[in-house]
This record gives structure tokens, C-alpha cells and sequence, in this order.
């Protein structure tokens, strides 16, 4: 089934340059009259999704969140698939490499999930639960999510979220309480809900991320986690009740400007987290990743002192971190190449890199062990000269 779509006929925007845009450059004082709007409804948000194609299988048009979906698209033209993983037209389509942001921009499918697992992980959080979505449209370039999708990586939202939801509660309740602190948490279950997408940009679209962090406030013995690089003050709202950990990911703002395309600019990150926290969520950082490049140690140094400048006493005392050091991948190498080649200067050097099978099978390159060894070890020493509250739960 085909829809008429809104955009013009024949129209064709001039290439994104692969920069990472300024989402933020609103006024400080916004009019009386904005303050009820909510954050999705804004020009800044549009310029995230300005969604005009939605490839939908059947059941997940049928369902109530994605008939709530399509209810905020009425001009995107709706084409239906068998399958959100088998759409040849995106993710078979080599010609979408040079239209990599126009895509994530303008794209979105709608899927539903049908393999519901929550399975051990114990780095980051206990347990990985099935995430609501799969795919981002934020342009990362390191991000592992589309080496497994071909030449496209718009979002795909599930929408069957109260099976999601059933299920998460299940197993939660099954555990019982936790027996014993760990990296994890000291007292609670870690269940992470944005393993494969940002469930701060998939709450510009729908409601799974706010079904979610309210899932959670009824569980006493666990909380949610998702790592994020957007700031989307619609969460604000949401009441978390100390059941949901933000951890927003940082990294030297030269860095990523050249790697983290359209997303909030590290200083925007790191000043919305005393906001987060008076919300009500957990506020931990994610140091990540750690990209080996001339001048990477002084920048670090740089980045930890601003956070120790601008942080209140209230966020240090509850923060912890996780680093993560660069993980690459060829087949991810070769798309980048075809549309922000320059990333792949500091991304692809392969006399510092070896490679490594993944937990999927996928055969990614990392740093030879030795130069992360090294690396993971003066960066931690920079941490403790620089920002010596800030916990590290995970380094990897």
C-alpha cells in the first residue's frame, strides 16, 4: 500500500554536510507562550525528524502505538513490508550511502518485535531487555547498530511496547530482590532499555520510552538504564522516581564534531545532567568511545576539568562512568567512506588495530591490546587528577 507522500515531486535536497549540526541555539528566555509546547512539537526537534517515508509492516500499522504514530505523520507516505529487518529499497540499497543523513532524517520504519529475551550482560547493566527500537537518527560513526543493516540506518520503532513492557516486568519479578552489590548497582536490578537506538530521540516520535521509565517506577528492585546523546527536556517530565538511569555519553567536543553527527554538543550534554537529576533520574556518564589520536590525552584533561567546573556538589556525588574504548568495524569503515571520509582518519588505523570477533559473530577491529591497555590506564590516571569523584564502574 502506497500513500501519497508530502514532499514535492521530483524535489531533491542539497547533500547534508556531515558536520555535526547546531540543534540547541535557542534563545535562553523562551516567551511565556512556548512554555507549554512540548519539545517534540519544536522547530529544533523537526530538524531531527522531518519523517516523509515510513516502510511499516502490517500488524505494527494496526496496533494502537503505531496508529498513534502515524496519527503525528499525516503527510508521509506509508509503504508496507513483510519484514522491518528486509526492506531492499533501504537497507539492500547501496545508493543510500551518500544519502546516509537525508535518511535518518526523513525515514522511518515500524516493525514489531517478535523475539522477546532479556538477556545476562553484567558489564554495564545486568540484564539487556528487548529494546523498543533498533536504529537511530542521530549519524554516530562509529555506531555498531548498522553494521548488521546494509546501506541504511533510520529508526525502527516497535510497537507492540506492551508485550515489551509484559515481558520486562515478568522477569523483573522473577529475580526477586538483588543478593549482592555489583559494578552494576549496588542494590538494584540494571535492566538497559536502548541497547540498539536512543531512547531520548525515540521520544521525539512516540510514547515506548515514557511506557518504559513508568514500567519501571513500579519495580522496586530494578531500574532502567540507557546511555544517550541527545538532550530532550520532554523527559523532564516524566517522573523517573529514581528507577531509570540516564548516562549521558561525553567525549572532547573536537571529537565530536567530527564523529558524533547531529547530536547535542558535549557541553549541552554535560549541562542538562543537574536538570536530570532533580527530575528524578540517576545521572552517570558514559566516557565513550575513547578515540587514540594526536593531542587525545590533553583533550580528556580538558574535558574532565570542565566537568569538575560545571558540575553541582549534588551530580558528582551520585556519578559514576563507564569507558569504552573504540570498537570499529570494516564493512561500517567502507559506508563511512562513501559519505564522511574523514572521520575515518582518526576512526581506521590499522597499525594500532586488531581484530576481534564479536559476541554476534561480527569480525570488528580494536586496539591491539597492549595500546589500550596503556591507553584505558592514563586515562583513568587523567580521571583521578582531573575529576577524582567521578566513580568508574566499567571499563571495556
Amino acid at each position: 500500500m502506497t500513500q501519497p507522500s508530502g514532499a514535492p515531486a521530483g524535489e531533491e535536497p542539497a547533500p547534508a554536510e556531515p558536520e555535526q549540526q547546531a540543534l540547541f541555539a535557542w534563545p535562553e528566555s523562551a516567551p511565556a507562550s512556548a512554555a507549554a509546547q512540548p519539545f517534540r512539537d519544536s522547530p529544533q526537534a523537526r530538524r531531527m525528524l522531518d519523517v516523509r517515508e515510513v516502510y511499516a509492516e502490517p500488524a505494527a500499522l494496526d496496533s494502537p502505538r503505531g496508529r498513534q504514530i502515524m496519527a503525528r505523520l499525516p503527510g508521509a507516505r506509508v509503504t508496507e513490508v513483510d519484514s522491518h529487518w528486509r526492506i531492499p529499497s533501504l537497507h539492500g540499497n547501496d545508493g543510500n550511502i551518500a544519502r546516509w543523513v537525508r535518511v535518518k532524517t526523513e525515514t522511518l520504519v515500524l516493525g514489531v518485535k517478535h523475539q522477546l529475551a532479556t538477556r545476562p550482560n553484567g558489564r554495564s547493566a545486568d540484564w539487556i531487555a528487548p529494546g523498543p527500537s533498533n536504529g537511530c537518527a542521530m549519524a554516530c560513526v562509529y555506531c555498531y547498530v548498522p553494521r548488521r543493516k546494509g546501506f541504511a540506518n533510520p529508526i525502527t520503532l516497535f510497537t507492540n511496547i506492551e508485550a515489551i513492557v509484559a515481558h520486562v516486568r515478568r522477569h523483573v519479578r522473577a529475580q526477586g530482590p538483588k543478593p549482592e552489590p555489583n559494578q552494576c548497582d549496588p542494590h538494584a536490578w540494571v535492566y538497559d532499555i536502548g541497547e540498539n537506538g536512543d531512547c531520548s530521540v525515540d521520544a521525539l516520535i512516540c510514547d515506548n520510552t515514557t511506557d518504559l521509565i513508568a514500567a519501571f517506577r513500579t519495580l522496586p528492585t530494578a531500574k532502567a538504564s540507557f546511555a544517550t546523546k541527545f538532550v530532550n527536556p520532554d523527559l523532564l517530565a516524566l517522573d523517573p522516581q529514581g528507577r531509570t538511569r540516564v548516562r549521558f555519553s561525553v567525549m572532547p567536543p573536537d571529537d565530536a564534531r567530527l564523529l558524533d553527527i547531529r547530536t547535542s554538543p558535549v557541553t549541552e550534554r554535560i549541562a542538562a545532567a543537574a536538570d536530570f537529576l532533580d527530575a528524578g533520574y540517576e545521572v552517570h556518564f558514559n566516557l565513550s568511545p575513547v578515540v587514540l589520536r594526536p593531542g587525545w590525552q590533553r583533550d580528556w584533561a580538558d574535558l574532565f576539568t570542565h566537568l569538575d567546573d560545571v558540575l553541582p556538589t549534588r551530580v558528582k556525588e551520585q556519578a559514576a562512568a563507564e569507558i569504552i574504548m573504540l570498537t570499529h568495524n570494516q564493512s561500517l569503515h567502507e559506508v563511512n567512506l562513501g559519505w564522511h571520509p574523514r572521520a575515518e582518519d582518526v576512526l581506521w588505523q590499522p597499525e594500532a588495530q586488531e581484530t576481534k570477533r564479536s559476541q554476534n559473530g561480527a569480525l570488528n577491529v580494536r586496539y591491539e591490546r597492549e595500546v589500550k591497555r596503556q591507553a584505558l590506564s592514563r586515562l583513568q590516571r587523567l580521571l583521578e587528577e582531573n575529576a577524582p569523584w567521578m566513580r568508574v564502574r566499567y571499563a571495556f
